[in-house]
């Protein structure tokens, strides 16, 4: 860990800046400072990225009740041969029905890369005044939270790219940000479903792609972008009105005085060195941070153009003020990454006590395997410790509870044997009832032979070839943020396809990796209920209209929603 001491000074003694007025209805960003109540505005339901939810009609006493209250099957990607328009050789921004509903087209490309078919929705869903906004790959829908009724559908058609899972909606007033995957940042009438305007998010020709829910702070649409290619990784702030860009955030270091060069061989290193942000972050307004993670270096896998550094500010935690985009504090929870372990997944804010005195801190489970507590006004080490029982890439820990690299587990010719991914993007969840952070965990083994220790042909994820991969188990995890030892663990095969959701009803939501979807005791890890649905695509969210809490999840291109019987 690292204080970058003037930049958090100044952040601290900046009060708060006045919120946005609320001019045109919808969500007024001013409630997303407020309690999680019965809608879910925001990727993780609040700022704190918990996936807590107050609401409690559904409890441990109540949930054998629980049963479908409606699903909304066959959502379909649009495809360049849609007879909407989209054929058309200008760029239109065509409206027409599909299905008796609202269609709107749009977009640069000629729709030629769409893929069609059936929607993959993985992200979150964010549900406002009794409307479901879901997305998958340029695609996105508005939904009746009460019946499942598609409103409307918009298609965008895309360039091409790598087209991951998207992660979802960002919302301010009556208005939906989307990120494309061919680096689009895109502005949509929530009521309509038509495009108001995009901007570029990052240069197509150099292979980004874009799949984060932007996260809305006050005046601030926050986005992330991908890459696996030597290319820079970035934080950006869009204004949500106009689409001008506020800052950019530059996760490798670009000058020859910025922050952690000397980590990295020469500068031309650093300005190829990956750390992408993949994914959206937690804000605390009583410091003005934005808490972040980001991926991997670049060469992933291989020293040969990396030196000996530990290459900042890859696999980090990083704290930014969002007015500015400046750095407070980083710390970075893979020093000298040589798997791919990026510590992109959401970060989930905690109060607790340490030695008997309150802290701020915050939390994250990592790729590699390992569990950090951190204090989140300063990024202070409080507590790590090592959670999935396959990790062995690490000789020890440094005095800063940071894992230290064996250079016996690195890629080698004759090959080494090495942990995998622990767990990936999926979110994590935290339940002030219990203490407790959760995770969900899949772990494993392979062999990473080096193929090629020439740096021009190991650059990227390049360079290594896998081989002999075994699964050793995966579970549910809960885990005390306090002292990073594991409280429970529930074992389960494919436990790390899913996301979690923790309630006030003293229940944890998860698929279990084999088509069921599952209600656990957050307590202790006993199940108490199931539903076979026979695919879970994301984490399930929670939300109450008519005096009805529902708790809703996705099964590829369905939207399933669950309420008492």
């Amino acid at each position: 860990m690292r204080t970058i001491r003037r930049t958090f000074a100044l952040c601290l003694l900046i009060a708060p800046i006045a919120l946005v007025a609320q001019t045109d209805g919808g969500l007024d960003p001013a409630s997303l400072l407020k309690p999680l109540g019965d809608s879910w505005p925001t990727y993780s339901g609040d700022y704190t990225g918990r996936r807590y939810s107050p609401l409690k009609q559904i409890n441990q006493a109540t949930v054998k009740n629980l049963g479908l209250a409606w699903v909304s099957r066959g959502f379909e990607q649009g495809s360049g041969a849609d007879g909407h328009g989209s054929r058309s050789t200008d760029r239109p921004v065509l409206t027409g029905r599909s299905g008796g509903r609202p269609f709107t087209v749009a977009g640069e490309g000629s729709g030629d890369f769409n893929r069609g078919g059936p929607a993959q929705i993985r992200g979150s869903v964010l549900m406002v005044d009794g409307v479901l906004y879901a997305t998958s790959p340029d695609n996105a829908w508005a939904v009746d939270a009460r019946d499942g009724t598609v409103l409307w559908q918009f298609y965008w058609k895309t360039r091409g790219g790598t087209h991951t899972g998207h992660r979802g909606f960002g919302m301010w007033h009556n208005y939906l940000f989307m990120e494309t995957h061919d680096d689009y940042l895109v502005k949509i009438d929530a009521r309509t479903g038509k495009e108001v305007w995009h901007v570029e998010l990052a240069p197509f020709d150099q292979q980004y792609f874009s799949s984060m829910a932007p996260i809305i702070i006050r005046d601030h649409v926050i986005v992330g972008t991908g890459n696996d290619i030597d290319a820079p990784g970035f934080l950006q702030s869009f204004d949500p009105e106009t689409g001008k860009r506020q800052w950019i955030f530059y996760t490798v270091p670009m000058n020859a005085d910025d922050p952690g060069v000397d980590t990295w061989p020469s500068l031309e290193a650093a300005r190829h060195g990956g750390a992408q942000p993949w994914v959206p972050g937690a804000y605390d307004p009583e410091t003005n941070l934005y808490i972040f993670g980001t991926g991997n270096p670049t060469p992933a896998y291989t020293v040969a153009g990396r030196g000996t550094g530990s290459g900042l500010f890859t696999c980090s935690l990083i704290a930014v003020n969002p007015d500015t985009g400046k750095m407070a504090w980083y710390y970075q929870t893979s020093p000298r990454d040589m798997h791919d372990f990026d510590s992109a997944q959401t970060p989930i804010l905690i109060d607790g006590k340490i030695n008997g005195q309150p802290r701020k801190l915050v939390s994250t489970a990592a790729r590699n395997g390992y569990f950090f507590t951190l204090d989140r006004l300063t990024g202070e080490y409080v507590a790590s410790g090592k959670y999935s029982p396959a990790a062995n890439f690490a000789s020890g820990m440094d005095k800063e509870g940071r894992p230290i690299l064996n250079p016996d587990k690195v890629a080698t010719i004759p090959g080494a044997i090495v942990s995998s991914s622990a767990t990936n993007w999926q979110p994590q969840a935290y339940s002030p009832d219990t203490g407790l952070f959760y995770t969900p965990e899949s772990n494993g083994l392979t062999i990473r032979y080096l193929i090629d220790a020439d740096p021009r042909g190991s650059m990227w994820l390049g360079g290594i070839q896998g081989g002999g991969g075994v699964s050793t188990g995966g579970s549910i995890t809960a885990i005390d943020p306090i002292t990073a030892k594991i409280a429970w663990r529930h074992e389960m095969p494919n436990a790390g396809d899913t996301g979690l959701l923790a309630t006030a009803g003293r229940l944890l939501f998860a698929g279990d990796g084999a088509g069921n979807f599952v209600a656990f005791d957050p307590a202790n890890g006993t199940p108490l209920w199931h539903s076979r649905l026979g695919y879970v695509s994301n984490a399930a969210e929670t939300y109450t209209i008519d005096g009805k809490q529902y708790v809703l999840v996705a099964g590829g291109d369905a939207l399933f929603a669950f309420a008492l019987q």
